[in-house]
């Protein structure tokens, strides 16, 4: 019995640990999904809208009726003055060693204007907040497409080297043998020896930014920095996916644009800090309620049933007027005022910046498309041209030179092509954030 509950148990842990396993194979969408749910800076944001939703309660309360109590307690060590007989039987101990004082207030705001502009400004800074939330979303998307193709850079970069240098170690070892039976130069030799050296050194340093890749895509996914972490989408499959001139004929409206909508919740915030300065200038109205009871003894027994009990009542109003206040609030209202010319002019800034910041990334969009078929047009070129060397040399008609300079050409090209590709990503990606388009 007691084996079979001890290998329940530790079936149940060991589902646990499944079940709590941390993912760590990505497609380049489950990236941006994990990402904008684990992110740290994802989660601020949301806490952010929290705390926005909360601050907004804030403000509505402090127009809500507010009750406060209140208990006093005094211990007379030495009494000011005795007690006085005002009916001839009935004794009113004002000078009583110990006196106890409930008491509760009801506060209620019946007029205010800074009250009325701060509902205003409460809901506009939790449209504020929303917005962020929704840039900061853009942002970690579009750092999560650069850190997927860094590190997918950094793949195909290490398979090509490593190709490479195979290729070259096998022309190395026949052109050796070649020269060992007295057929060719030694500085054939030597020209191998110094590409395959080159090479290889290219291969360290591909390698160790890999890994720096790898750490900096864990940590914009919001996950430990080593862990262990697979890209199952391929580099080439991404670049043909991220192909589309509709993204180029795509109709744009700037006020759309999420820069364009902070932009002007930035002046909204400024025409409310106007009308705030204004609303000083008007009477505040503000009733209570208050009651309270008052007890007094020789001796601590007031929960005792037969201490006697004097109870108070009363309601008042409060009418606060601003009358003078030698220029201070016109002051204020006009700095609010020119503060608000400033946010209006920064609009008007923003919204010349957005197109601009549009024409540009479509611009590179294109570009990029354009090149990488051009990369890939002479990445053919140069491996006809690095094989004829390569024939060449090996038939005695060419010179380690001329092989050489066709074999750095490739390896440039083969690097030019990879990076083409990366290009089409991130430019996709960044137009998609200028134009808020989070469909991958």
């Amino acid at each position: 019995m007691t084996n079979k509950i001890l290998l329940i148990l530790v079936m149940l842990l060991t589902a646990i640990g499944f079940s709590q396993e941390q993912k760590t194979e990505f497609t380049l969408q489950e990236a941006i999904d994990y990402a904008l749910e684990n992110n740290r800076q994802a989660n601020n944001a949301t806490r952010d809208i929290e705390a926005a939703k909360q601050q907004k309660w804030e403000t509505i309360a402090t127009g809500l009726p507010q009750i406060n109590g209140n208990i006093s307690y005094t211990n007379n060590i030495k009494q000011q003055f005795p007690g006085i007989d005002f009916n001839g039987d009935n004794i009113v101990d004002f000078g009583a060693k110990q006196n106890i004082t409930p008491s509760a207030t009801l506060n209620q705001l019946l007029f205010d204007g800074s009250y009325l502009v701060g509902l205003q400004s409460a809901k506009v800074f939790l449209e504020i907040s929303k917005n962020a939330k929704i840039k900061t979303d853009l942002e970690i998307r579009k750092a999560v497409i650069n850190t997927y193709g860094n590190v997918l850079l950094a793949e195909e970069s290490i398979k090509i080297l490593q190709r490479n240098i195979a290729v070259l170690e096998k022309n190395l070892n026949e052109t050796t043998r070649i020269y060992e039976n007295g057929l060719g130069e030694e500085e054939s030799v030597e020209q191998l020896k110094i590409t395959l050296s080159s090479i290889k050194s290219n291969l360290n340093k591909t390698e160790r930014l890999k890994a720096i890749a790898y750490q900096m895509f864990n940590i914009t996914l919001g996950i430990e920095i080593n862990t262990k972490t697979v890209l199952t989408d391929a580099l080439e499959t991404l670049t043909l996916k991220n192909i589309s001139l509709a993204t180029l004929e795509a109709d744009v409206n700037v006020e759309n644009t999420i820069d364009y909508q902070i932009a002007e919740n930035e002046k909204v915030s400024k025409e409310l800090l106007v009308k705030l300065e204004q609303s000083r200038a008007l009477p505040t109205l503000s009733g209570f309620l208050t009651g309270s009871y008052i007890g007094n003894n020789d001796n601590f027994r007031f929960l005792n049933n037969n201490q006697a009990w004097a109870g108070t009542a009363a309601f008042g109003l409060n009418l606060d007027i601003p009358i003078f206040g030698s220029g201070l609030k016109s002051a204020k209202t006009q700095r609010a005022k020119i503060n608000l010319e400033s946010a209006e002019d920064n609009l008007t800034e923003t919204e010349q910046k957005i197109k601009l910041q549009i024409a540009t990334a479509k611009n590179n969009y294109q570009f990029a498309i354009e090149d990488y078929q051009n990369k890939k047009e002479n990445l053919a070129l140069a491996e006809r041209i690095e094989k004829k060397n390569q024939t060449k040399f090996f038939e005695g008609i060419g010179s380690s030179f001329e092989l050489r300079q066709a074999q750095t050409q490739l390896y440039t090209t083969q690097n030019e092509l990879l990076q083409a590709m990366v290009d089409i990503i991130n430019t996709k990606a960044e137009l998609e954030t200028v134009l808020n388009i989070t469909n991958n």
